[in-house]
């Protein structure tokens, strides 16, 4: 969708699925195998036209009608990801923002004023909030998880250091730890060779 917006603001009017292949970096068989699933949207020889598929990808995302969500957390990562959605994103937008600690409730980020976490669930059906982002400590992700659940959230991005998982919840868990750690091995670490008589 970023890059069909882009190529309209461009005044390129019309795209194939190998130029979107290489510019995202999917096959376009596969480009193809899932706008199909969709329904047809590009003309046989012709291809694309830039500005039609992005609206009709924004809306099979729901983004057309914009997308709030809960953010539990307002730490340093909790506040940077709401100064950064606030800033940059337009579509998916904070709802509310929730805190355990008593110090950071009542304070205001990106606009919104920290609500008690006591308050989440009650809070996310108030405001029909479908989607949380969690923020939190390991071992505040659970209960936080359960509470999200409790609220009618439908979908989560994790981003605590544990793997969490609630069907039928889509959770996506996202590790920053782990990714700086896994990203290490380009630094060189691919170098090491096996000792003598040690298969690989």
């Amino acid at each position: 969708m970023r890059e069909l917006e882009d190529m309209s603001r461009d005044g390129i009017p019309v795209t194939s699925s190998a130029e979107l292949a290489g510019r995202t970096g999917f096959t376009s068989e596969q480009i193809r195998k899932d706008l199909a699933y969709f329904g047809a949207f590009g003309t046989r020889g012709v291809g694309y036209d830039t500005s039609a598929l992005a609206l009709q990808i924004r809306r099979i995302l729901g983004l057309e009608r914009g997308v709030k969500y809960a953010l539990v957390g307002a730490g340093n990562l909790g506040t940077a990801l709401a100064r950064y959605a606030q800033a940059r994103i337009h579509d998916v937008v904070v709802g509310a923002i929730f805190d355990s600690d008593p110090q950071k409730v009542g304070q205001v980020v990106a606009e919104l004023v920290v609500q008690p976490v006591d308050d989440l669930a009650a809070s996310c059906r108030r405001l029909g909030l479908k989607v949380g982002v969690i923020a939190v400590p390991a071992e505040a992700a659970r209960s936080v998880l359960e509470a999200l659940d409790a609220g009618g959230c439908q979908a989560v991005l994790n981003f605590a250091p544990v793997k969490l998982s609630r069907p039928p919840m889509h959770v996506q868990n996202l590790d920053l730890t782990l990714e700086l750690e896994s990203i290490t091995y380009y630094t060189g670490a691919r170098l090491v060779r096996p000792r003598s008589g040690v298969e690989a």
